[in-house]
């Protein structure tokens, strides 16, 4: 049995900080969803604290919602989440809205659209896309091509160890990196 999962497929996922602290959710079944890992999350809300409180939070990627439900658990004044797949975006819902959390909004809608639009300006933005799918590098060009960022914004990256370290848009600062395992994880800033 996986890691996460109960007896029946269903998978679950667990706050580690902040008013929910301790509060397992479910999360839906999906082609390259991998949350990101208690061990990794923590280390990277370490990285975040001094600025999560308040942050307006764009989750590209969201799958289980694992990093944008941590950021508003944290005290984040708002998080939009994004995904295609129509059950992780129904089971994001439901947790916002057992959660209580509105401000945690959901958008059906793939990551590159959206960053071809112009909906506003975020504090903390998160990339954790599936694996395998090159939509990194083309994910950071459309953020630091846009007004996406609000000043000295943080973007958080996670991609496979093997890939090494990415290539950042000219003027973006690396803040932290870590590897845990397969997964290669980083802080920057805009």
């Amino acid at each position: 049995m996986a890691k996460g999962r109960r007896p029946g497929g269903s998978n679950t996922l667990r706050i580690i900080g902040g008013q929910w602290r301790g509060r397992k959710l479910r999360f839906a079944d999906g082609e390259g969803l991998r949350p990101t890992t208690d061990r990794v999350r923590e280390t990277l809300f370490n990285w975040l604290q001094p600025v999560i409180n308040g942050a307006r939070c764009l989750d590209l990627f969201a799958g289980s919602g694992a990093l944008g439900l941590e950021a508003l658990s944290r005290g984040a004044a708002k998080v939009v989440f994004l995904d295609t797949n129509p059950r992780a975006i129904a089971t994001l819902k439901e947790n916002l809205s057992l959660l209580h959390a509105d401000n945690g909004r959901v958008i059906r809608s793939d990551a590159l659209d959206y960053l071809s639009g112009d909906e506003g300006r975020f504090d903390v933005v998160f990339i954790d896309p599936p694996f395998r799918r090159d939509l990194l590098q083309p994910a950071l060009q459309r953020l630091a091509a846009g007004d996406w960022l609000a000043p000295g914004a943080r973007v958080y990256l996670e991609l496979e160890s093997e890939q090494g370290e990415p290539e950042l848009p000219d003027g973006w600062e690396l803040l932290r990196s870590k590897k845990a395992g397969q997964v290669a994880y980083y802080l920057v800033q805009s």
